[in-house]
């Protein structure tokens, strides 16, 4: 990848430049917390037990703690250092809500969090093979994301994506004792979640819809929660889904008027509902996808203005 900036029709490279302390990582992040992972800012540098937490974050969309690591050096293990930190928060569960209600408006109890959505993100400028290797498990809660910074003051923030492969870290024969724990409450949800004991006409359908807006909408990826699943553009959602026996309902958000000449949506901003956006269609399995993607396509266009 050759980057370069552009003067009279004249390239100028920019180039890559070492970000020289973790803390920088840190302080750049939890500056821009929301518009980088859309996660609620809640404390910096939080002690629990021997434990030192560089940044706890809120998920205000699964209603789980995110804990993010910063990471100068390659001289870790993804599995040790997430595993352990996760069976902390487990393990201390009122702490963290402590933490939560000292630093925000609103007060919350142990029962108003989803621990089973917990996640663990790395951040660094770089991770060795054995570190990339380590996630390719598709039920561990890690993401690793690696920081770039440029000699135009630019920073690219890139999440490193597991491979499609189908071993679970349960398979492992020297698994921990704290892993065996935390994965018993901890579930990182897949498609396969989603699809299980759908018909094959609904999977079908499932997965044309998947591909129309990978295809349609430049850019897109696709993530799954406990209740439904989404996707984002630039890292904002632009609509969710969940994928019933007869149809797929959508929900995506139109601040503007949407235009709907034929009335198949409703509004739901004041009707509660798994999802997330002001608008719902319903998708009759089999149907044409053209215009329900035609509605859809407005929250997109919304995004990228």
């Amino acid at each position: 990848m050759f980057l370069y900036h552009i003067n009279n029709n004249k390239l100028t490279p920019i180039k890559k430049v070492e970000i020289k302390k973790e803390r920088d990582l840190q302080n750049i992040t939890e500056a821009n917390l929301n518009q980088i992972f859309n996660l609620r800012f809640i404390a910096s540098e939080f002690q629990v037990d021997n434990f030192r937490i560089d940044t706890l974050a809120f998920n205000e969309e699964t209603n789980a703690f995110v804990i993010i690591e910063y990471k100068k050096n390659q001289n870790y293990s993804v599995i040790d250092q997430g595993y352990s930190y996760l069976s902390i928060l487990l393990n201390n569960k009122a702490e963290f809500i402590l933490k939560y209600n000292e630093n925000s408006k609103e007060s919350i109890g142990k029962n108003d969090v989803d621990w089973s959505q917990s996640t663990i993100l790395f951040v660094a400028p770089k991770f060795n093979s054995y570190q990339l290797k380590a996630i390719e498990f598709n039920d561990i809660p890690f993401e690793l994301w690696e920081i770039s910074k440029f000699s135009n003051n630019t920073l690219l923030f890139n999440k490193i994506n597991t491979s499609n492969s189908n071993a679970s870290i349960k398979t492992v024969s020297n698994i921990t004792s704290t892993t065996t724990e935390v994965n018993k409450e901890i579930k990182v949800y897949s498609e396969e979640d989603h699809i299980l004991n759908k018909s094959e006409d609904a999977q079908d359908f499932y997965r044309e819809f998947k591909d129309r807006i990978f295809n349609e909408f430049p850019n897109s990826e696709i993530y799954y929660t406990k209740y439904y699943f989404g996707f984002k553009n630039n890292n904002t959602i632009f609509c969710t889904c969940i994928l019933q026996q007869n149809l797929i309902k959508v929900w995506f958000t139109v601040k503007g008027k949407l235009d709907d000449y034929k009335n198949l949506t409703r509004d739901v901003s004041n009707i509660g509902h798994h999802g997330l956006g002001n608008y719902e269609i319903k998708i009759p399995i089999g149907s044409d996808l053209n215009y329900p993607l035609s509605l859809i396509k407005q929250a997109y266009d919304e995004i990228n203005q």
